[in-house]
C-alpha cells in the first residue's frame, strides 16, 4: 500500500483580469462571462496551499462585489491598473517570487514569456492557466505546466443572477 503524499507547495495566483475576461467572452460568445472562482481556484491549487491571490484589472470601474468576494473567500485583492496589467503583474510576481514555490498566471498573453523565463531562472515553478485557443503557444511551451480554462470555469452574469455555463 502506498503512503499518502503530503503536498506543501505555497502558490500565488496572479490574474490578468482583462485578458482572461476577453478570452472567456470569446470562448462562450457572451460578454457577460466571468470567472467562476469557486470551480477554478480549487482546480488550480490541486491540494496545494494558497499564499495569495491578486486580480489585476485595467480601466473600467472595479466591482466592489468582486473585491469583497475575493477578500472574503480567498484573502485576495483587486489591483486597479492605469493601463495594461502586464507591468503591475510582472512587478508583483518578481516581488513575491522568493515567498512562494509556484506562481500561477491566469493569462494567455505572450507578453508574459520573459516573466515566465525570469521566474523559472529564480527557481519558481510557473504555471499558466488560460483559454487554450487564446493562449500564445510560446507561453504554454515556456511554462512548467499549462491548465486549460474551459466553460465549466465560468458563469454568465445576468442582472443580478448567475448562470453556470457548460453543463
Amino acid at each position: 500500500m502506498k503512503d499518502a503524499v503530503n503536498i506543501s507547495q505555497s502558490v500565488a495566483i496572479l490574474i490578468d483580469g482583462n485578458n482572461i475576461e476577453k478570452s472567456l467572452h470569446s470562448l462562450v460568445r457572451d460578454k457577460n462571462a466571468m470567472i467562476n472562482f469557486d470551480t477554478l481556484i480549487p482546480k488550480l491549487l490541486d491540494n496545494r496551499s494558497l499564499n495569495r491571490l491578486i486580480y489585476f484589472r485595467e480601466g473600467q470601474q472595479i466591482s466592489a462585489k468582486l473585491a469583497d468576494r475575493l477578500q472574503d473567500h480567498y484573502h485576495g485583492s483587486v489591483v486597479p491598473c492605469h493601463k495594461s496589467a502586464d507591468i503591475p503583474l510582472s512587478i508583483k510576481a518578481t516581488q513575491i517570487a522568493r515567498k512562494v514555490d509556484t506562481i500561477i498566471i491566469i493569462s494567455g498573453d505572450s507578453d508574459y514569456v520573459e516573466l515566465v523565463r525570469h521566474l523559472k531562472s529564480e527557481g519558481v515553478r510557473v504555471e499558466i492557466a488560460a483559454v487554450e485557443q487564446n493562449t500564445a503557444k510560446i507561453l504554454i511551451e515556456e511554462s512548467d505546466y499549462f491548465i486549460p480554462v474551459d466553460k465549466q470555469d465560468c458563469f454568465i452574469f445576468r442582472s443580478g443572477k448567475e448562470h453556470r455555463k457548460g453543463k
